[in-house]
């Protein structure tokens, strides 16, 4: 049996997004057990030129959403990026997760071959959906993940890559 478009993409995002979440909680803990303001962390960057903590936890959600409805040929929800807050982006990842989560399986099935484009400052990229599934969106998402956690690490929450794999 062949791996599914479907099983390739919404398992593989709700899983790490659960993650991601277990991961603010671990944050939100850390800054509260050492008398940090929470902004301390979601203000947090890597480099000045790049995303804070909240905009990576959006921007994952982003991912996420089309990386799963552009393949299924689904319209996704529109987000207005106004979480500030540990609630809030837990909020965005839940909706996220109920959305992608409940996209029909069967939207999936001409998804390898469905045509995808993505508009960007520079033009318009075209893929099939499964170019675009394994060549763009798992990538995008996965360093959105990966930079949240490294905000997370470098801030000092005691977090490893037992964490980052939901190995307990």
């Amino acid at each position: 049996m062949s791996l599914s478009m479907y099983d390739a993409s919404v398992p593989v995002f709700a899983k790490a997004l659960t993650v991601l979440s277990t991961l603010l909680d671990k944050g939100e803990a850390h800054a509260a057990a050492h008398s940090l303001a929470p902004t301390e962390l979601l203000e947090a960057r890597l480099a000045p030129d790049m995303y804070a903590l909240t905009r990576q936890v959006q921007a994952a959600c982003d991912a996420a959403k089309f990386g799963s409805a552009r393949p299924a040929g689904v319209t996704p929800p529109s987000n207005p990026d106004t979480e500030a807050t540990f609630a809030e982006l837990h909020g965005r990842i839940q909706a996220t997760l109920d959305f992608i989560t409940g996209i029909d399986k069967a939207a999936f099935n001409e998804a390898a071959a469905r045509p995808v484009t993505v508009k960007t400052g520079g033009g318009e990229l075209n893929f099939t959906g499964q170019n675009y599934l394994l060549g763009f969106a798992l990538p995008n998402f996965f360093f959105h993940i990966v930079t949240a956690y490294d905000i997370l690490r470098h801030k000092g929450v005691e977090i490893g890559k037992r964490d980052f794999l939901a190995l307990g």
